[in-house]
């Protein structure tokens, strides 16, 4: 299989977009057949740059165009992928985001990649929060056991990046044991909302924001939890504080300069990052790649998503990664 023999049709984000299912087969959650979803910009002109792949985040899906048509314009196949039950993928009788181990989403991701990397050479994820942390842990998988598909990944940008607990540190200390003896056993578990609602309205254009976006793939408040699910993202969250993850490419980290969580919507939700704890973000960055090249790049007023955040921070988001993936073009071009 390649890009050119998938069934592509119109996308919703309109005519300069395209869409293909890649199948999975049974889900491992026991929730029916699953697949997963590619999105492609459609080029206008054959480039020698490397792919990027958007990966989004929890209760999310790609809708950011404007991201799209901007590395377009500057040269970049652009692609995004809407993982198995997520999005565009997501079926009838599904749990919206679930799963019980962030594994899971490495098959959708390495098949992408390999399909993206025949036709460019290379790709680079770009990955929003969950996203960002399921892309080091299948990096770093990818790096252990399939060395040929690592080697079409150039580098990764993690966008916000879910690499810890946004609560106090006695609370995750107290609840990790918890969550560990009683996630497997009752994955299905239903858990309250966690705050996203504040973070829904400061973009939903409906409420105080300015973009526009499907909200029943990407609900305003988020969609359903489950203790399975939680238990998940811990434990993968856990394999990094350990030191166990290293994706082996260089790796760009984009996040606020400063958080406003657990509070109703104000205009201090316009310029924070109301999902995440950014020093957390900052800390732990460093610890998802040992590659030469990798940074973390702190934006001043941005949104959980830096490129939906205000005009100013999110052209200064716009102007890191841009320079950013200038650098590894030239790199590559001197080698």
């Amino acid at each position: 299989m390649n890009l050119d023999s998938l069934s592509w049709t119109t996308d919703e984000l309109g005519s300069n977009y395209r869409r293909a299912t890649i199948p999975l087969g049974p889900d491992p959650d026991n929730e029916g057949d699953v697949s997963a979803v590619l999105v492609q910009s459609v080029p206008d002109k054959t480039t020698d740059k490397p792919a990027l792949l958007w990966v989004h985040g929890m209760s999310d899906y790609f809708f950011q165009d404007h991201v799209a048509q901007h590395y377009k314009e500057l040269g970049y196949p652009f692609y995004a992928l809407d993982l198995r039950k997520c999005g565009r993928a997501h079926r009838s009788g599904q749990r919206w985001h679930y799963t019980t181990d962030m594994r899971y989403y490495f098959e959708e991701l390495t098949e992408a990649t390999k399909l993206i990397g025949e036709k460019h050479g290379s790709v680079i994820p770009l990955a929003h929060s969950t996203g960002g942390l399921i892309t080091p842990l299948w990096l770093d998988h990818l790096r252990r056991h399939d060395p040929t598909t690592h080697a079409l990944v150039a580098a990764q940008v993690l966008n916000s990046p879910w690499l810890d607990m946004q609560f106090p540190s006695w609370v995750v200390a107290v609840a990790t044991p918890l969550v560990n003896a009683t996630g497997k056993r009752f994955p299905l578990f239903p858990l309250p909302a966690i705050g996203e609602g504040t973070y829904g309205e400061s973009i939903y254009k409906g409420a105080h924001g300015r973009w526009d976006y499907d909200t029943e793939k990407k609900a305003m408040g988020g969609h359903k939890k489950f203790l399975g699910w939680f238990r998940a993202v811990m434990v993968a969250q856990k394999d990094i504080h350990e030191g166990a993850v290293d994706s082996g490419v260089p790796t760009l980290t984009l996040c606020s300069s400063h958080s406003y969580l657990s509070k109703p919507y104000s205009a201090a939700a316009d310029t924070a990052d109301t999902v995440l704890d950014v020093k957390q973000i900052q800390h732990w960055a460093p610890h998802v790649s040992s590659a030469p090249g990798s940074t973390t790049a702190v934006i001043d007023g941005a949104l959980h998503d830096v490129f939906l955040s205000a005009p100013l921070a999110r052209q200064n988001a716009f102007r890191e990664l841009d320079g950013w993936l200038e650098g590894l073009v030239d790199k590559r071009k001197a080698q």
